[in-house]
């Protein structure tokens, strides 16, 4: 007997990161994180989707794909505890595992059809573009909210940075206000993470970083300790 399992996405993901750079370390943090999951033959049938608009939120197994080439180890350095301590890649979250799967919990916003094709609209999302969808549960708050649980080296949500947006970057926020209505909260929600490397967190630094947010390249620097964007330009 063959212990060879082969998995076939039953989705792909769109969504606004377009680099692993910034995506938040978890699901839920940037609120306002809007995707879509559109569903792939033979799943994108409506009778896959019926009565799931019952459900407030969605588990998301999924693959990593843009890590699978990197292989993995038996330890690994979580950003939590600075980067330099390692855990059993067993008792950490990191992207780098055996067989690349991942476990996320979004928002179900709605679902959306037009001719054959078949979507749901997602939020609080941590998954780049055009991350593979494996499978789609509901959650179900009596039997996967814990609140006794321990979360071992990682307690409690991230602290959060302030982060404000210099004129240049505000006249553009402007000028995409029709098209992205949520971009400033959102930037301003996945910068609040401090997604620089664990080894810069603790200092400011006059490094000018860049991540790639929808169409955009979102550069920023930390400045007492306040990220300050200081422009949106094409990406």
């Amino acid at each position: 007997m063959s212990n060879t399992l082969t998995l076939q996405p039953v989705g792909i993901l769109s969504s606004p990161y377009r680099e692993k750079f910034a995506v938040p370390r978890q699901p839920g943090l940037v609120k306002s994180a809007r995707a879509r999951l559109e569903l792939l033959p033979p799943c994108n049938d409506p009778q896959t989707l019926r009565g799931i608009e019952q459900f407030s939120h969605l588990w998301l197994i999924f693959q990593f794909h843009e890590c699978a080439e990197q292989g993995w180890h038996p330890t690994v350095r979580p950003p939590r505890l600075g980067g330099n301590e390692r855990v059993g890649v067993f008792a950490s979250r990191s992207p780098f595992r055996p067989n690349g799967l991942g476990l996320s919990v979004v928002e179900l916003r709605g679902v959306q059809q037009q001719g054959s094709r078949l979507w749901l609209e997602l939020g609080g999302v941590d998954l780049v573009d055009g991350t593979p969808i494996l499978d789609i549960k509901p959650y179900v708050p009596y039997a996967d909210s814990l609140p006794l649980a321990n979360g071992g080296f990682a307690p409690e949500a991230p602290t959060l940075m302030s982060v404000e947006f210099e004129p240049q970057a505000e006249a553009s926020l402007l000028q995409q206000q029709v098209r992205y209505p949520q971009l400033r909260s959102f930037i301003a929600e996945v910068l609040a993470q401090d997604p620089r490397p664990a080894y810069r967190q603790q200092a400011d630094d006059d490094r000018e970083y860049g991540v790639h947010l929808y169409e955009f390249n979102v550069r920023w620097r930390v400045v007492n300790g306040i990220n300050r964007v200081i422009a949106l330009d094409p990406a």
